[in-house]
């Protein structure tokens, strides 16, 4: 994501342009891996060793709770975080850890449709993001990531 995008988007959401947001939103959307907290803070480290591990914790909070990242939580208990806001599932390798995310509009036609017709009393569906555990043949999963 391009430096101008990052700053509109920040804007958009009501959030000043600082120059830790920027970096650790670009740090975000140029890993591909679904980074933990951990792995952001190692990067930005490298880049501004003067930004504290906790201005990246409150940031990365700030920017789940704007909605311009996902906090994700695998089947291991780790939680990452996700530059895609887009409607998408995840497809987690037990055996590597790895995450790709996986794009299936039938999929989501289908739960938002079995969700209507249940009618759970008191709850109202606003999102879903489903956490499909198993394990990859690198060359199978990449038409759905």
């Amino acid at each position: 994501m391009k430096s101008q995008e990052i700053s509109k988007l920040l804007k958009g959401s009501g959030l000043k342009v600082t120059p830790q947001r920027m970096l650790i939103m670009e740090i975000i959307s140029g890993m591909y891996n679904h980074p933990t907290a951990e792995m952001v803070i190692s990067r930005v480290q490298e880049i501004q060793p003067g930004i504290s591990p906790a201005t990246v914790y409150k940031t990365l909070d700030t920017l789940v709770r704007k909605k311009l990242i996902c906090k994700i939580s695998t089947d291991d208990g780790i939680m990452r975080y996700d530059p895609v806001t887009l409607q998408h599932h995840h497809l987690y390798s037990t055996t590597s850890g790895k995450i790709k995310d996986f794009y299936d509009e039938e999929l989501n036609r289908l739960l938002r449709e079995y969700f209507n017709r249940k009618k759970i009393p008191g709850f109202e569906l606003e999102d879903f993001r489903l956490e499909l555990n198993g394990k990859f043949d690198e060359e199978s999963t990449s038409n759905y990531v």
